[in-house]
């Protein structure tokens, strides 16, 4: 890992910086090229702990069907897409909704109207028109998904019958919820909660998305609701449950594998990293990450034991 690390180091100086300054693939006509299998294959992460999770489950299914992988850590999307288009990164793990919005904003600018939806379906052919003119295929989206959440303490759910957000609409409760301060206008956070559920919204408490100031004041009173993600790993130990967006709300950010063309486009790649596909939940995922930030285990080890336990590995 740390060679990868090195490795990426003189990749991000020469080439990713090179293809931030160079002519953009948006400007090109559409790519044509037919799905490529490159033997070598570098699948990239975002650098946080799902996404280091994921990329490294994708680089062991790929490696057990033959192909050579690494995995590159790359701090952003504004990094990693670019050189994914360039053909540095072969494979990487996204969410289906908040690509598809990105992909749109970097096409038409930042104030374009968002093309994702609740509908996955939907979502996917927004998704899948905006990725391949630049070269990308995105594979078949999984079971798993993280979007935003909103949790409550176990014992504020219990006292009031709380299950869903519309449980939430329905008790008329005054809420003060713990989140990042765009959450006043996101469409998603207070604004939709009030107009989709009903819920009362009373202030927004600045402490971020599920930080651990943020789950706190739930749990101490402070606040009532705390916006988070569905995949958090934490909840347990600030005694705080998630609501079901009954009425879907959030956007369908299902984990999706993006994929470059002419590398890694062919069917045997699909084929390996749909293995995945049919077996990981929101719920397993959620508790991969809470191996890796609560029992402070390696992400390498957690992904294989992963496969391994779902048959996707041999063991031993």
């Amino acid at each position: 890992m740390r060679a990868a690390a090195a490795a990426l180091a003189a990749l991000m100086a020469l080439g990713l910086s090179a293809c931030a300054g160079g002519p953009s693939l948006e400007n090109r006509s559409a790519i044509t090229a037919s799905p490529g299998d490159s033997h070598d294959l570098a699948i990239g992460s975002a650098g946080f702990t799902e996404s280091e999770l994921l990329a490294q489950m994708y680089a062991a299914l790929l490696q057990h069907a033959g192909y050579r992988t690494r995995v590159l850590t790359v701090g952003n999307r504004e990094l990693y897409e670019p050189a994914l288009e360039a053909g540095q990164i072969d494979v990487v793990p996204e969410y289906a909704a908040t690509f598809a919005d990105w992909l749109n904003a970097k096409s038409k600018g930042p104030k374009a109207a968002p093309v994702a939806s609740p509908d996955l379906g939907t979502t996917m052919t927004a998704l899948r028109r905006l990725a391949g003119p630049r070269g990308l295929t995105v594979l078949p989206a999984g079971r798993a998904v993280d979007q935003n959440a909103f949790a409550v303490s176990a014992a504020y759910a219990r006292k009031h019958h709380l299950r869903t957000l519309s449980d939430l609409g329905r008790a008329k409760l005054p809420v003060r919820l713990a989140a990042g301060d765009e959450c006043v206008q996101r469409p998603f956070c207070a604004p939709g909660l009030k107009k989709t559920y009903g819920i009362d919204i009373t202030a927004v408490d600045p402490k971020g998305v599920g930080t651990t100031p943020a789950k706190q004041a739930v749990q101490n009173g402070q606040d009532q609701m705390v916006l988070t993600t569905s995949t958090d790993a934490t909840l347990d130990q600030f005694g705080l449950v998630l609501l079901a967006d009954d009425k879907k709300l959030q956007n369908a950010d299902y984990v999706v594998p993006v994929v470059n063309r002419a590398r890694a486009g062919g069917a045997r790649a699909a084929a390996a990293l749909d293995r995945l596909n049919k077996v990981l939940t929101t719920a397993d995922l959620a508790h991969l990450n809470e191996q890796v930030d609560s029992w402070r285990r390696l992400p390498a080890d957690v992904a294989r034991n992963y496969l391994r336990s779902k048959g996707l590995l041999p063991k031993g």
